[in-house]
């Protein structure tokens, strides 16, 4: 990460910049090539554990789209190595975007320019929806939700250096009960953006409390007005969730096609938590049904990543570290599944906190297990 001293340096620098006399209006966007999400699978951006073994073992498993981690735009700017890694692309990924947040508009222009003659990418995701107190302190992230005119200079100046498509990725609103997503997305149009993904809650919310879909699909409809395809994004946890927040107003219901304040469907539902709790959604989702996977089938999946991360990251005591630390990672995530065979009322919903239950075999129980001394068992077994 970046030293503080570097980071208030750059701080100084930017606050000089003169963006209030900048022509907000400024060009016409350029053309850029159409995005085709509808309907396809789409693996949410994810810190840490949203690698590229992680990534390479949801392909194999049905997904379609995928992001980069969250990237920095300073720190990819002062060229740290790490940061540059988010952004690898695996052969694998047929749709593949990159994830950039940042609070100051020519960082992210330049940015954009690096990452598009740098990169071979399909799109720009722009994070203007990250809870995270130290990234929204920098008035990047959510923050920018509390400053639509800072929000505007940074999608124009992303939009304005590239000929990619560029994502832009919003929350309902900063507070509870001030949701401001549907006053933001009528112009992002004209701002340049190709896309909308909202996430159904806000920066308070964080990740508590069942995502609004309703209001996500009310800005579907405000989307649809002005022919801005809209992505949501909160709580898909099976390929039935999925389907109703995909294709919830049939195609014979006019209010729906017709959009606006009415509301409409999303072009396509972003997974994210639920993708680490059970990669195989994406299976799911494809073949639309729950898969009651064995413990053993199970197992296979990790030593699928293993074997990519060890790939990535090298073979050697280093590379069997870091492999180590992300499946440890992931592992806090996986225990929450439960299997489809033991569950009373079916599908298992992301709020779901079950109490105790006795599993089929050792090792189904060992993998569900919320104990961290197992989950290093586990690695072992890897």
């Amino acid at each position: 990460m970046t030293s503080t001293g570097n980071v208030a340096a750059l701080d100084a620098l930017y606050d000089t910049a003169d963006f209030a006399n900048a022509d907000v209006a400024g060009p016409e966007p350029r053309r850029k090539p159409r995005l085709d999400f509808a309907g396809k699978t789409y693996l949410a951006p994810l810190t840490t554990v949203g690698n590229l073994p992680f990534r390479r073992l949801c392909v194999s498993l049905g997904c379609e789209v995928t992001c980069g981690e969250m990237a920095l735009a300073t720190n990819i700017l002062q060229g740290q190595a790490s940061e540059w890694a988010l952004l690898k692309r695996h052969p694998s990924e047929r749709l593949f975007g990159v994830q950039v947040c940042g609070g100051y508009p020519d960082a992210m222009s330049r940015v954009a320019q690096l990452v598009d003659e740098q990169l071979h990418i399909d799109f720009i995701d722009i994070n203007c929806g990250c809870p995270i107190d130290i990234i929204c302190n920098r008035g990047a992230g959510s923050a920018l939700l509390r400053r639509p005119q800072k929000l505007e200079e940074v999608v124009r100046a992303t939009t304005g250096c590239t000929d990619l498509p560029v994502i832009v990725k919003i929350r309902k609103g900063y507070f509870d009960d001030s949701d401001v997503a549907h006053t933001l997305i009528p112009e992002m149009a004209s701002w340049g953006a190709a896309a909308v993904t909202l996430h159904g809650r806000s920066r308070q919310q964080r990740y508590s409390r069942a995502a609004d879909w309703d209001y996500i699909r009310r800005c579907a409809g405000i989307a649809h007005s002005v022919g801005l395809p809209l992505i949501g994004n909160g709580d898909v946890f099976s390929p039935t969730e999925w389907e109703e927040r995909v294709n919830p107003i049939s195609n014979n219901d006019s209010s729906g096609a017709n959009g606006g304040e009415q509301g409409a469907n999303v072009t396509t539902a972003m997974i994210g938590r639920a993708a680490l709790i059970k990669p195989w959604i994406f299976t799911e989702i494809m073949e639309q049904r729950l898969w009651d996977i064995s413990a053993s089938e199970r197992l296979d999946v990790l030593k699928s990543f293993v074997s990519h991360g060890l790939e990535h990251w090298g073979s050697d005591s280093r590379g069997v570290e870091t492999t180590r630390r992300f499946l440890l990672e992931w592992l806090s995530f996986t225990h929450r599944y439960i299997p489809v065979g033991l569950l009373e009322v079916v599908p298992q919903k992301m709020q779901w906190r079950p109490p105790a239950y006795s599993t089929r075999n050792q090792l189904e129980g060992l993998l569900s297990s919320d104990s961290a001394a197992d989950w290093v068992r586990i690695s072992e077994m890897l």
